[in-house]
């Protein structure tokens, strides 16, 4: 297996409802969405949005399930200031700032908001972590 992540699906109650938030995020698209799953291209990865019981019935696992679910997916913006920015676009799109941005004990600036469906998304600001022009994040070899 390569060393790699493909696509990211999130399973939603409300397929509308998620889909008008993340364009609501800036997030467009892919032609090749329909009224059952809406794939969106971004940098190097795809992510899906799907009914939430038919993603877990596809997976053949229940589809019931509260609280954290152990799976937080990142946003690293380029400068400490956007991150606050984010996080208010979020909430205005009908999202939940679960933790306002602030100051961490590593260096950098980070908060989280949840998606209509819960779906935390951290919104960070890492100075060790810069980003490519293609918006791709560089991890260093070393922290030190």
């Amino acid at each position: 297996m390569e060393q790699r992540l493909s696509m990211v699906s999130l399973g939603v109650e409300s397929l509308e409802r998620a889909s008008k938030f993340y364009a609501a995020m800036g997030f467009a698209p892919a032609g090749c969405s329909d009224e059952h799953i809406v794939f969106y291209q971004l940098k190097g990865i795809a992510l899906a949005l799907y009914p939430r019981d038919l993603l877990a019935e596809d997976a053949q696992v229940p589809a019931e399930g509260s609280g954290f679910s152990g799976i937080t997916l990142a946003y690293n913006v380029r400068e400490r200031e956007e991150a606050d920015r984010v996080l208010a676009q979020a909430k205005a799109a009908g999202g939940t700032v679960v933790k306002p941005a602030q100051e961490v004990f590593w260096g950098g600036y980070s908060g989280y908001f949840a998606d209509p469906d819960g779906h935390l998304w951290e919104v960070c600001w890492n100075p060790f972590f810069p980003i490519a022009e293609d918006g791709s994040i560089i991890v260093p070899e070393s922290l030190k």
